[in-house]
């Protein structure tokens, strides 16, 4: 017999979540959204977007992400002059259109991912009409301002401060706040003046990125994937690269666009390694993994990650990172363990902890790539959905928070257990047949495509001939008619005159 709260954890629940920017916009907050919203389609829950436009089309539609049907509601919207892809909607007419929204659904729980534009309207028209709120927090203030208006210097601080005040007092609103790491939510707590702020990981499908391809350094190469913008200070990476040994022959693939890309591309020029740094831009869903399984590590100079989603794709990877040690990256990135953390800043500490992946010896690699493998684990994308469904459902009896706040997790690895090994190998074996099992179903959706596009090629000649057929017989009556209509007022001319 199921009980009452087994049929109530399994109803379908309305969600909508409220984003300031979701794909296509690439940023690791869109990128969050994305897969916890195909994640719940994919758990049978009715899952609606509130967002802004990615360009002038806006409005109501029905749209695929991560291989799940979801309506996204696209509110008009308006460039950032200062930004290369951000947009903002304009917000005095904002609040009336969440009102429509949220009455016409009546869901059961709003989420949002910001406090800015989006999320500061979507939570009036919650708090109203009497639903449910949870926000997650991917922002960070002193990100925006330089994208938003020019500050002089000794204004910053106060700047800073006013706008953490101002995200305190709107997530303040809502029923629960989350934020992907327990060092996010201590640094939420501290500048916004909050309290009981949930560490839950943005999660994420390993399988989708793991393989069995070995981590070597035959050929060396670095990977850094993401916007390419100030806080990311990819420009420590190339000067970095600069100092290492010529004789390696490092290359280097930097994925992704932004307003720094052109003042990069000059960087990487003045330092005389343009030769070995390639500028990928945006890349597809289907080339990411493989761009992962290319590099010998990844490298993550940022300063400002809540999280980092593509430091965790590359774990899945199997790869080593060498990362800042900054905000939530040493929560990834556990030093000597899975790669090296260099202090913000310091190049030459950054090439070096480079190097010393570049140059490791096999063994090494393979425990820098285990360990890797072994962390991701605890940030499974299956548990992170499994847990905001109990916060949407106010369910006071379940989890709080992701596995990677356990203890067991911060605890140092050295080399992994002989049966962790295993497990790991278990693991890259499972996804490949995954991926190799999903490659063929892609391959068997294109030839379906493809046969019915030839389908529809044959029907649309078939139909063209007979509309030609058709057509044709339609001049060849009309002319017919024609000779007559000419022939009989002739011969009507020629009796008249007779």
């Amino acid at each position: 017999m199921t009980s009452n709260n087994e049929s109530v954890a399994t109803q379908p629940l309305t969600i909508v979540i409220g984003c300031d920017t979701f794909p296509p916009h690439i940023n690791g907050a869109a990128r969050f959204a994305e897969r916890l919203a195909s994640g719940l389609a994919r758990h049978g829950h009715n899952v609606h977007i509130i967002t802004s436009a990615f360009d002038k089309n806006f409005g109501k539609f029905t749209e695929i992400h991560d291989g799940q049907s979801m309506t996204v509601h696209r509110i008009k919207s308006y460039r950032i002059p200062q930004h290369k892809s951000l947009r903002y909607v304009w917000p005095f007419t904002l609040k009336s259109k969440t009102d429509k929204i949220l009455k016409d659904l009546n869901p059961d729980v709003v989420h949002i991912q910001s406090h800015l534009i989006m999320g500061r309207y979507l939570i009036q028209s919650a708090k109203q009409q009497g639903i449910r709120l949870l926000a997650t927090n991917h922002v960070m203030p002193e990100n925006l301002i330089k994208y938003t208006v020019i500050i002089p210097k000794f204004l910053e601080n106060f700047v800073m401060r006013m706008a953490w005040r101002d995200a305190g007092r709107i997530l303040s609103q809502v029923d629960f706040i989350t934020t992907p790491t327990r060092r996010a939510a201590d640094l939420l707590e501290k500048a916004a003046g909050l309290k009981d702020v949930l560490a839950i990981s943005c999660g994420i499908d390993a399988s989708k990125f793991a393989n069995d391809t070995p981590t070597t350094n035959h050929e060396p190469r670095i990977l850094f994937l993401g916007r390419l913008d100030y806080e990311k200070h990819i420009h420590n990476l190339l000067k970095a690269v600069a100092l290492l040994p010529k004789s390696l022959n490092t290359q280097v693939e930097i994925v992704g666009d932004g307003g720094e890309k052109k003042t990069l591309e000059a960087l990487a020029k003045e330092l005389g390694i343009d030769h070995q740094v390639k500028f990928l831009g945006h890349i597809t869903e289907e080339e990411l993994p493989l761009a992962y399984e290319r590099a010998t590590l990844f490298a993550m100079p940022s300063i400002a990650e809540l999280q980092s989603i593509a430091t965790m794709e590359a774990m899945a990877s199997g790869r080593p990172v060498v990362a800042a040690n900054a905000m939530a990256l040493p929560h990834l990135v556990h030093d000597g363990d899975n790669g090296y953390l260099f202090e913000p800043d310091n190049v030459q500490e950054f090439a070096q902890k480079l190097e010393q992946v570049l140059t490791a010896d096999q063994k090494e690699l393979d425990r820098l790539s285990e360990n890797s493998l072994y962390l991701i684990q605890s940030h499974d994308i299956e548990r992170t959905i499994s847990i905001f469904e109990g916060l949407y459902r106010g369910d006071a009896e379940s989890d709080r928070t992701s596995d990677d706040n356990q203890a067991s997790y911060s605890r140092v690895i050295g080399v992994l257990p002989e049966s962790m090994q295993k497990r790991v190998l278990e693991f890259r074996q499972r996804a490949r047949a995954l991926r190799e099992a999903a490659s063929e179903r892609s391959e068997d959706l294109r030839e379906e495509v493809r046969d019915r596009l030839e389908d529809l090629r044959d029907e649309v000649v078939e139909r063209t001939k007979a509309v030609n057929t058709k057509v044709k017989e339609t001049a060849k009556n009309t002319a017919q008619r024609a000779k007559k209509v000419v022939r009989d007022a002739t011969d009507r001319l020629k009796n008249d005159e007779e």
